[in-house]
């Protein structure tokens, strides 16, 4: 009977060398890929943030329903812009009972942001909706409205 003896210094049996770093880039650049799109949603989420609480801004300072409610797209447009984005698939969405003092004012700002489609992987499958929202208050103390109000008082 024989004994073998086994050297660390082989390398017989050695597997996985030169061939795996392909592999290994691909894992990188998809992975990269992937959190560069989670970083694109969570961008646009602070823009339409942004873009909410301008048009909310902007609505409850405007004086009438009719002006207010241009005021509010055409604000939360400039602001969205501001961010880089391309406000033409913006969606904004204004609510409120109506235009007295003390009235609730609810904007509301969607935006789809496309999502990487991966080869590999298959991308995320679908688009991710964005939403942002801002609520205020028309001014309690704002001239021009008479004695109509939802203050309280």
């Amino acid at each position: 009977m024989t004994s073998r003896s086994t050297s660390l210094d082989d390398e017989h049996g050695f597997a996985g060398g030169i061939e795996v770093l392909p592999f290994a880039v691909l894992v990188f650049v998809l992975g990269t890929l992937l959190i560069a799109n989670a970083w694109a949603v969570v961008d646009a989420k602070l823009a339409v943030e942004s873009s909410a609480r301008e048009a909310a801004r902007t609505y409850v300072e405007a004086g009438s329903a009719t002006r207010g409610e241009a005021d509010a797209l055409a604000s939360a447009r400039r602001a969205f812009e501001a961010s880089g984005r391309d406000p033409r698939d913006l969606r904004v969405h204004v609510v409120v009972q109506e235009y007295v003092r003390c009235a609730p004012v609810e904007v509301e700002v969607t935006y789809e942001v496309r999502a990487v489609r991966l080869p590999v992987i298959k991308g995320l499958g679908h688009d991710f909706s964005v939403t942002g929202r801002h609520r205020e208050i028309i001014d309690p103390f704002a001239a021009g409205f008479g004695e109509e109000n939802r203050c309280g008082f």
